[in-house]
């Protein structure tokens, strides 16, 4: 198999059928072999039952204690087949699926880099224009820092190859946040990161609505700088948004 598409998933009910009916559709799964697989934190609403239908796996939390979604990623990586895994988080959509994997085919596959990452901006019509200059600077610093040899790669829509994603252990889970940036880090110091320009996912905007745009860069850059430093994160928690 192609790819698996990893969606890690928590009481994620009034969104996440959107992605999940974009990348299910019959005809794409068979052109671009690829299987979906969820991988549910604990919901405690209707997402697996929702997600059922669309899924051809889904990972359950069996633990007592609550999962962080470096854990879900990597608990959805283990029952993947994919040669490529695709890490894509729920409140996430594609915004055009065919040239995604277009894209990917003739881009990235060809380009002999394990790694890939991409654009985020939010869907047209929920994004306001402080919301677009914002996701503008942060989508170019971004690409800086993987040209500069620190790496970066947002964890809303991040591609890595399944043998390196194992070579170097997934995620760390021991991480509360910033273990996107952790992850593209390790990669960046064995090889290259594609910054797909050509590649776009639209994400919710519910977290900078409820936290603010300010704050977030704020956390994303003191997780960085934490991480880099002394290897956690400076956030205890990054709590689910809802």
């Amino acid at each position: 198999m192609k790819f698996s598409f990893i969606v890690p998933a928590l009481n994620e009910e009034k969104i996440i059928l959107n992605l999940l009916k974009q990348i299910s559709d019959v005809k794409l799964k068979e052109k671009y072999d690829y299987e979906i697989i969820l991988s549910d934190g604990g919901s405690r609403d209707a997402t697996v039952s929702l997600s059922a239908p669309f899924a051809d796996k889904i990972v359950l939390n069996e633990c007592n204690s609550k999962q962080n979604i470096a854990q879900g990623r990597n608990k959805g990586a283990e029952a993947a087949q994919g040669e490529y895994l695709i890490f894509i988080n729920a409140d996430v959509t594609l915004s055009n699926p065919e040239a995604f994997f277009q894209t990917l085919e003739k881009e990235f596959l060809n380009s002999g880099i394990p790694a890939l990452t991409c654009p985020v901006r939010i869907n047209p019509d929920e994004e306001t224009p402080a919301d677009k200059l914002f996701l503008i600077f942060c989508n170019k610093f971004f690409f800086f820092l993987n040209l500069i040899g620190l790496g970066m790669g947002r964890g809303e829509c991040h591609i890595v190859k399944n043998d390196l994603f194992k070579s170097i252990k997934g995620n760390d889970v021991n991480l509360a946040a910033g273990e996107d940036f952790d992850l593209f880090r390790r990669i960046r110091k064995r090889s290259k990161v594609f910054f797909s320009k050509n590649t776009l996912v639209y994400e919710s905007p519910r977290r900078y609505r409820e936290k603010g745009r300010l704050k977030i860069l704020f956390y994303w850059f003191m997780n960085s700088i934490s991480i880099i430093l002394l290897k956690k994160s400076f956030s205890k928690t990054w709590e689910p948004v809802r």
